[in-house]
């Protein structure tokens, strides 16, 4: 469609791929923000070299690229990164220096999405979760999240929108992640497996809702709002355990890592999807099931 091109940080990224699959299938034209030569295209229209962390990489970002669209998904995303400056440096000097080029320019986006997290309300006990939670981030990637909103809001002359996505999984994700870890290993017929608390309750959707998610509140335009991406519904590390059996027909050992335990962790955490919903409507398509199923069936 004339007129639809989205910049994308973070394209080459778990979210990133999927995003511009979902986007390209919509009409958009999609420019990728890459930070090495190397970085992998995937189905993005062209690409913008630049890091993010360095403001002079983008000073004319805006106007090379005109952009009608900005979704930004760059980020140290792994919670137990080892370099708390690292987090920092991405997470919340990157979005103010991408934010900051806009700013700057007079070409200026219709929308910008922002990506935050669900890591920004901490241990709260107030389930389910709404956006109007005290944030009360309890690692340094929860901190950089919330400090990025905090300065999101600064830049006022923007149209900016904030999402808090909840964990989500799907073909693709980094071994590193709970869940694809666990599909591993009854894909590979695994005879056991070390984990953490099973009987711990997590709110989960699927990247293909997510990316569904995202592609709506630019589509509105929607801009000066914080949202929630959840499912709404707690889901127990057994049970995804006892679906991943059920599909794959095997059975492995589990055993608890006391490693693994944390002795203040939380025992259910979800959040209410209600707002998003009511501005962009009902948007998923995929329970927990059929996102196991995928992921453990589907091919390369």
């Amino acid at each position: 469609m004339p007129g639809k091109r989205v910049l994308v940080t973070g394209a080459s990224g778990f979210t990133g791929r999927h995003f511009v699959a979902a986007a390209k299938a919509r009409g958009y034209e999609c420019v990728a923000l890459c930070h090495h030569d190397d970085d992998y295209l995937g189905e993005a229209d062209s690409c913008i070299k630049a890091d993010l962390r360095r403001a002079e990489d983008l000073a004319s970002l805006a106007s090379d690229v005109r952009p009608s669209h900005v979704l930004h998904l760059a980020a140290v995303s792994f919670v137990a990164h080892g370099s708390p400056a690292e987090i920092y440096q991405a997470n919340l000097l990157g979005t103010v220096n991408l934010l900051q080029a806009f700013q700057d320019s007079a070409e200026k986006p219709e929308c910008i999405v922002l990506a935050s997290s669900a890591n920004i309300y901490g241990n709260t006990t107030e389930l389910p979760i709404l956006e109007s939670a005290q944030p009360r981030p309890a690692n340094h990637y929860g901190v950089s999240k919330y400090a990025m909103e905090q300065a999101a809001r600064l830049f006022v002359d923007l149209p900016v929108s904030i999402v808090r996505p909840f964990n989500y999984t799907g073909l693709g994700q980094h071994p590193n992640f709970l869940v694809p870890k666990i599909v591993a290993a009854f894909r590979e017929r695994q005879p056991a497996l070390e984990l953490g608390n099973l009987d711990v309750s997590r709110d989960f959707s699927d990247v293909r809702d997510v990316v569904a998610a995202y592609l709506r509140l630019l589509d509105g335009r929607i801009v000066g709002e914080t949202f929630n991406v959840c499912s709404g519904t707690p889901v127990a590390l057994r049970e995804i355990v006892g679906t991943l059996g059920e599909l794959s027909g095997h059975t492995l050992e589990v055993t608890t890592n006391p490693a693994f335990v944390r002795a203040d962790e939380i025992h259910v955490l979800y959040g209410s999807p209600e707002k998003l919903e009511r501005h962009i409507g009902q948007y998923r398509r995929f329970d927990l099931r059929d996102t196991l199923d995928w992921m453990l069936n589907a091919a390369g």
